[in-house]
C-alpha cells in the first residue's frame, strides 16, 4: 500500500493526484453534510425490472456522456495542443442523423439501431475529419478551427430533421438510455466502461499513445523520427468524432427524441475542464485517459452536490466555476513546480539532520 502511494505522489503532485484529492474532498464533504448522501437502494422501474438508485448512481450515470467526450478530447488536446469546442454541436448533428435514419424505417429493431448508429458515426467522423484538416493541414489553432462547427453545428442539426423534434420510442432505445432488463446498472455506465476498455486495448496493442504524445511534445522531433504528425492529428479528431456519436446517441436514447437546441448544451467547457482537472496538460504532450474520466466524475459530483444543497440552477455555474478554477490553479505547472521545490527542500533538510545526528 505504501509503495502505491509513493507511485501516485512520485515527482511531487502526480498527474492523478488533483482529481483523486478532489473526489476525496467531495466525498468527505457530502458524508459530513448528509451521511446518507451515497446510500444505494434497490427499486423497480415502470417495466418491473430491478434497478439500483441513489446519488452515487446518478453521478456516475449523469457523467456518462461527459466521460466519453473527455476520452476523445484528451487525444485531441495531447496531439494538437488545443481543444475542440464543437463537440456539443457535433453531438447534436450525430443525434439528428441517428433519429433521421431510425424514422426512415417502419420498425425499430436491433438491426435498424445498429445501422442508424453506423450512419451517425460516419457523419460525426466526417465532421471530425473536417476539423482535423483545418488543424493538421492548414495549421489553424484548434479552438479557432472548431469555432466554425460550434457556430453552425446546431443549425445543421436543425435542418436534418426539418426543424422538428421527432420522438423515437422503442424498448431498445430506452434500454440504451436507461436500463437493460435484468441488469440493475444504468446502460450508459456500461457504455463508458466499454469505451474505456476499447481505449485501453488500443493503447495496449498499438503505438497510438506514444505517437500522440510524441507529436504533442515536439512535433518537429516527431517528424524527424518518421512520425506522420498530420495523420496523428487527423486520427485524434476522427476518434473524437466516434466519441461524439456515442455521446449523442446516449443523449437521444435518454430522452426518446432529438432536440438540437438542448442536446448536450454547454458540454464543451465541461469536457475541456474534465481534461484539465484530470491532470492533462492543455498545451499537449503526455496524457492519461483515466485522469479525464475521473475529471468528468468530479464535475458531475460537484454539480449533484450543489443541487442537493438547494443551490439554484442559475447559481450552479458560478459555484462550479469557483471550485474548478481552484482545482485548475492547484494543478497548474507553477504550483506543481513550487510544491516539488518544497518537497525537495524538506528532503534535503531531513537528510542533513540525519547526517548531523549520525556524525555526532
Amino acid at each position: 500500500m505504501k509503495s502505491k502511494f509513493k507511485k501516485i505522489f512520485a515527482g511531487g503532485l502526480g498527474q492523478l493526484t488533483i482529481p483523486l484529492i478532489a473526489i476525496a474532498l467531495l466525498v468527505i464533504f457530502n458524508l459530513i453534510r448528509d451521511p446518507s448522501f451515497f446510500s444505494i437502494t434497490f427499486s423497480h422501474n415502470n417495466d418491473g425490472n430491478t434497478i439500483i438508485e441513489g446519488n452515487l448512481i446518478s453521478i456516475i450515470n449523469g457523467a456518462s456522456e461527459l466521460a466519453i467526450l473527455a476520452m476523445g478530447m484528451t487525444l485531441v488536446t495531447a496531439a494538437c495542443r488545443g481543444q475542440d469546442i464543437s463537440v456539443g454541436a457535433a453531438a447534436a448533428i450525430a443525434g439528428s442523423v441517428f433519429v433521421k435514419v431510425l424514422k426512415a424505417f417502419s420498425v425499430i429493431n436491433p438491426g435498424t439501431v445498429i445501422f442508424a448508429f453506423i450512419c451517425s458515426c460516419i457523419v460525426a467522423m466526417l465532421f471530425g475529419c473536417f476539423n482535423g484538416v483545418l488543424v493538421a493541414v492548414f495549421k489553424i489553432q484548434p479552438m479557432i478551427a472548431t469555432l466554425i462547427l460550434y457556430t453552425c453545428g446546431r443549425s445543421i442539426a436543425y435542418w436534418i430533421n426539418g426543424g422538428a423534434t421527432p420522438n423515437v420510442k422503442s424498448h431498445i432505445l430506452s434500454g440504451i438510455g436507461s436500463f437493460i432488463p435484468g441488469i440493475p446498472i444504468p446502460t450508459p455506465v456500461l457504455i463508458v466502461i466499454l469505451m474505456a476498455v476499447i481505449f485501453m486495448l488500443v493503447f495496449r496493442f498499438t503505438s497510438l499513445e506514444l505517437l500522440t504524445q510524441s507529436v504533442g511534445i515536439n512535433e518537429s522531433a516527431a517528424k524527424l523520427n518518421g512520425i506522420n504528425s498530420t495523420f496523428i492529428k487527423l486520427l485524434s479528431f476522427i476518434i473524437l468524432g466516434v466519441c461524439v456519436c456515442v455521446a449523442g446517441m446516449i443523449g437521444v436514447c435518454r430522452l426518446g427524441l432529438i432536440n438540437h437546441e438542448t442536446l448536450l448544451i454547454d458540454v464543451e467547457m465541461d469536457t475541456i475542464l474534465a481534461v484539465a482537472i484530470g491532470g492533462n496538460n492543455l498545451g499537449g504532450g503526455k496524457f492519461k485517459i483515466s485522469g479525464s474520466i475521473i475529471g468528468a466524475y468530479v464535475i458531475q459530483m460537484l454539480t449533484t452536490t450543489l443541487y442537493a444543497m438547494k443551490v439554484s440552477s442559475t447559481d450552479v455555474k458560478a459555484y462550479k466555476a469557483i471550485v474548478i478554477v481552484l482545482l485548475v490553479v492547484i494543478g497548474s505547472p507553477v504550483v506543481k513546480r513550487e510544491f516539488d521545490k518544497v518537497v525537495r527542500n524538506m528532503k534535503a533538510k531531513k537528510k542533513s539532520v540525519s547526517k548531523g545526528a549520525a556524525e555526532s
